[in-house]
């Protein structure tokens, strides 16, 4: 990109990956600003309200050296309350003071919006993001939706032939109602994962082996949402690719999770003492492969834009590939794979973040505009 852009990066918000978002919105901001563009950090409270971070805080941030966890390394939301509104210019987005409606603080040509789980991953704020009528990175409002949504999105790879693993879906309703969890289940093989069906990061899953309280387990899934997953686990190895692109989607070097205690938790991922990541992969070449097509497939088949790390199970003895999930937004932390697979593919994190930039004003000028209907009166 030639010319500097104007950037807002948004952060935070109401999520339960509140703190995630935060330390992968410092490393997106830092990337972006040593590319040569304006950066603006908007910050999302937990109650969902907008304050734009001071300039000399975000610049303070970006040039502090973390010492500590990934997660920690991280931006806060902090600053005057704002709010967001169409710019004067087409395809501008203002930031105006709440309390002085006329006053902008700053003026976006596109948005990063580096939120993840609910409200911020799942359509909602893509929904604003549009009828704002600014460019901004990422998936839109379907694709968000539907990768959000463990059930929808295994229907979608399902209907496409993507490999996904055994799974059944019921509500809170239906959970309460039936005398015996066990009945929910029947014909899944142990160990069982149970997850709330729209969250991230691995928070409120929990892995069900023989013996294991079922019902404990959906209890605490039933925390984070009012429908559960319940998957079928498989033994094997966790592996991830990372998709780029718009119409005609890349996928990258695959990257390996060397797990602790049977499976990727919250913990592992942002409080471990030592790096999980094992990139490249060491695979045969054509599981490689194999791989990188099913990614670029099942980005296809949730109508995906920008990027998405999608996550496979590998079963060595049997030769089966299944799709775990796919996330629209993934973390861009020290610590996340997605910059990771891209590097070893020789895109290194600016050029990425750049490239998803670009994307975002290919998707705003490609997309179709509607025209007001005269009335035949």
């Amino acid at each position: 990109m030639s010319t500097p852009v104007r950037i807002g990066i948004l952060f935070g918000g109401p999520s339960a990956e509140h703190e995630v978002s935060c330390a992968s919105a410092l490393g997106v901001a830092r990337a972006l600003a040593d590319a040569g563009h304006q950066v603006f950090a908007i910050g999302v409270t937990r109650t969902g309200g907008f304050r734009l971070v001071p300039d000399a805080t975000l610049a303070e941030l970006r040039a502090a050296v973390g010492t500590g966890l990934a997660i920690e390394d991280r931006l806060t939301v902090t600053g005057p309350v704002v709010e967001l509104r169409t710019g004067d210019r087409a395809g501008t987005l203002a930031v105006t003071a709440a309390d002085a409606p006329g006053t902008v603080a700053a003026e976006l040509d596109v948005v990063f919006p580096v939120l993840h789980g609910p409200y911020g991953e799942d359509g909602v704020l893509q929904g604003l993001l549009e009828s704002l009528g600014v460019p901004y990175v990422g998936c839109g409002i379907l694709a968000s939706a539907i990768g959000m949504d463990k059930v929808a999105m295994k229907r979608a790879l399902r209907a496409e032939g993507v490999p996904v693993t055994p799974q059944v879906s019921f509500d809170a309703q239906t959970y309460r109602t039936v005398d015996d969890p066990e009945k929910l289940v029947l014909g899944l093989r142990r160990p069982l994962f149970v997850k709330p069906a729209r969250m991230g990061s691995s928070i409120g899953i929990s892995r069900v082996a023989e013996g294991d309280d079922l019902a404990a387990a959906i209890e605490e899934a039933l925390k984070h949402d009012n429908v559960i997953v319940v998957e079928q686990g498989v033994t094997g190895r966790e592996l991830e690719a990372g998709v780029l692109g718009g119409w005609r989607p890349e996928a990258s070097a695959v990257g390996e999770v060397q797990v602790k205690g049977g499976w990727f938790d919250y913990q592992q991922k942002y409080f471990g003492d030592s790096d999980p990541m094992i990139v490249p992969a060491s695979l045969p070449e054509e599981v490689t492969e194999r791989i990188r097509e099913l990614s670029v497939r099942a980005f296809a088949a949730i109508g995906g834009w920008g990027l998405a790390r999608v996550d496979f199970l590998y079963d060595e003895v049997n030769g089966d590939l299944y799709v775990n999930e796919l996330n629209t937004m993934p973390g861009f932390t020290a610590h996340s794979m997605y910059p990771k697979v891209w590097a070893a593919s020789g895109v290194s994190y600016q050029d990425l973040v750049s490239r998803l930039v670009e994307l975002a004003f290919v998707r705003h000028a490609e997309r179709p505009v509607s025209t007001p209907v005269e009335d035949p009166r």
